[in-house]
């Protein structure tokens, strides 16, 4: 039985004896006193909690507390994925436990180790570092991407884990529908780029596990600049893999875009890798053709934009809540030119 705890209050989303009661059930003798808990990610994305005896520490992520979409917050998918990656060479923290019953937290949720690591995320966080050890955070980052999109699905027993036939096709319909229905102003050069995108689908690229938002802040990088681990894999999917290596690119970008609008600018820091020496580091640890790459990032840019409208569509129509999102609107028409001017540059 859980130990009675006294003056503790629990996190959001996340009774402490309940679940301990259930982590007992899975992991007999694993937790030794009694438990607190904080919350270390939240909003609208998964909630993520460090939850501790005194002596261990585990990371708990269950979806956002209300509104929840099945298909957006899966907790079984970032379970299954990360314990299939774990005996390969990506960095995966070790999963643990995973609780699909949710009548003990309210919703599903897994539990997994605490990495050590930093998501660098700011150029002001890089620079201290000096700019050698940038680039060679950076070029890990490229490599560890790599590595994922060498792995074969089948071999790691992800078999069925999403629908590769036709990806490129579907994720073209698919922001084109969500920028359908968020559309409340006109956007200069959407419909070129749409058009472009359906008349310019390349040969897909082999099918391979896609982590679908990879970027420096979804990665932990330890004290030796090495990466520890690869974390949140909400949208990770069997796909083509290009589609990851042309948002990672589309997200550095974004720190350079005329909009005053970036939240991440990790990119500017000195020594990080530009992308034709990302793309070449890339094409070094993989056998994957990137002439088409073009596609990819007029596909990523798009992506991008039509997440951000919604964004901005929600703020005008008053269903967001906290800072920032006024300026959010303002990336949108300079994603998508970067998306068009893509789209021509490598032709």
């Amino acid at each position: 039985m859980p130990e009675q705890r006294t003056g503790a209050v629990d996190p959001p989303g996340l009774d402490l004896t309940r679940f301990e009661t259930f982590f007992e059930s899975v992991r007999p003798g694993a937790v030794t006193a009694p438990l607190r808990a904080e919350v270390i990610a939240g909003g609208k994305s998964n909630l993520t909690y460090e939850v501790t005896d005194g002596e261990h520490r585990w990371i708990v992520r269950r979806p956002p507390l209300g509104h929840v979409l099945a298909t957006a917050h899966d907790m079984g998918r970032e379970y299954r994925v990360m314990t299939a990656l774990l005996p390969t060479d990506v960095p995966v923290p070790a999963t643990y436990a995973l609780c699909e019953d949710p009548d003990v937290l309210g919703a599903p949720f897994y539990v997994m180790e605490r990495v050590e690591g930093t998501p660098y995320r700011l150029a002001s966080q890089l620079e201290p570092l000096g700019a050698e050890r940038t680039a060679t955070i950076s070029a890990r980052m490229v490599d560890t991407l790599a590595a994922l999109h060498r792995v074969d699905p089948g071999e790691v027993g992800l078999d069925g884990f999403g629908r590769p036939e036709g990806f490129l096709a579907r994720q073209v319909r698919r922001w084109k529908k969500q920028l359908d229905s968020s559309r409340s102003r006109e956007l200069r050069g959407a419909d070129e780029l749409f058009a472009s995108l359906s008349e310019r689908l390349p040969e897909e690229s082999a099918p391979g596990i896609v982590h679908g938002d990879y970027r420096l802040d979804n990665l932990l990088v330890d004290d030796g600049d090495r990466v520890a681990a690869v974390i949140d894999w909400e949208m990770a999917t069997l796909g083509d893999p290009l589609t990851d290596v042309a948002l990672l690119l589309v997200y550095q970008r974004m720190a350079s875009l005329d909009s005053g609008s970036a939240v991440a600018d990790a990119s500017r820091a000195p020594g990080f890798l530009h992308d034709d020496a990302m793309l070449e580091r890339y094409a070094a640890g993989s056998d994957r053709d990137l002439s088409d790459i073009g596609f990819y990032l007029g596909l990523a840019h798009f992506k991008l934009a039509v997440i951000l409208e919604g964004i901005h569509y929600r703020y005008t129509h008053g269903q967001t809540v906290g800072a920032g999102f006024d300026t959010v609107g303002a990336m949108v028409e300079p994603l998508i030119a970067a998306g068009n001017a893509s789209m021509k540059e490598h032709r």
